[in-house]
């Protein structure tokens, strides 16, 4: 049969651990190469957990992949759940499908994406919302109250910059942001390409998927592009 209910890994990450890292004050830096030495050290840390646990989901499907014709009920049970985290549209289809589907949107993100957008969007967490709210990442919430208000925001806009517990919760948010939302399909068709013909998955050719994430369409791509290669973040992409 497939992979025991004992093996399967939790679907959520866990959100509040012992020990957890607050974002240090990145201000006291005075020299521009410390300051992102430093913040880089902080971060990507976080990404690479969150990536290793993302990988540990991914290795448990495929082992359900390979029998997806006779699961147990646990197993199906865990399949279900995993696509209600994942926001699978049918979610009702035939396992084979199901775990497809998934496969797509249950994968990592290649840390020298997550480093340069974390950099990029909180100043290397200097900004406001890094500094009062550990957004690192510059996400929206749409519930009153749920974040902080921008001090531009436009007159009838109801968006508030999203508040996180820590660092982890925000590195948590934004690779889940990244895999379910309808913006990314391109990001996440650029990942699933380059998985099937076994070539390298970068920040490098990720970043031309997130023409959604910014106003600024390619002159954000460019920036997070340019950033990755002249801090050589490349290096960390190895999953």
């Amino acid at each position: 049969m497939g992979i025991s209910k004992t093996t399967l890994p939790d679907v959520a990450p866990k959100t509040a651990l012992i020990g957890e890292p607050e974002l240090p004050d990145f201000t006291q830096y005075t020299q521009v190469k410390e300051k992102k030495s430093a913040f880089f050290a902080f971060m990507l840390p976080l990404v690479e957990q969150e990536n290793q646990r993302i990988a540990a989901l991914r290795v448990a499907l495929m082992g359900l992949k390979a029998e997806a014709n006779q699961l147990t009920g646990s197993e199906e049970d865990w399949l279900q759940e995993l696509a209600g985290f994942y926001r699978i549209k049918d979610a009702a289809a035939a396992n084979e499908k199901l775990i497809s589907d998934l496969l797509l949107k249950v994968d990592t993100i290649p840390p020298s994406l997550a480093l340069s957008q974390s950099a990029n969007e909180s100043a290397w967490g200097t900004s406001r919302f890094a500094v009062k709210g550990n957004n690192l990442f510059g996400q929206w919430c749409f519930k009153k109250g749920c974040g902080i208000v921008p001090s531009g925001r436009d007159n009838g806009a109801n968006h508030e910059v999203a508040k996180f517990s820590s660092p982890r919760q925000s590195v948590q948010s934004y690779i889940h942001n990244l895999n379910t939302n309808a913006a990314y399909i391109p990001l996440r068709a650029l990942r699933a390409t380059n998985r099937k013909e076994a070539k390298p998955v970068t920040g490098q050719l990720l970043a031309q998927g997130l023409l959604k994430y910014s106003s600024r369409g390619e002159a954000y791509v460019d920036e997070l592009q340019q950033m990755i290669r002249i801090n050589k973040l490349g290096q960390y992409d190895t999953l």
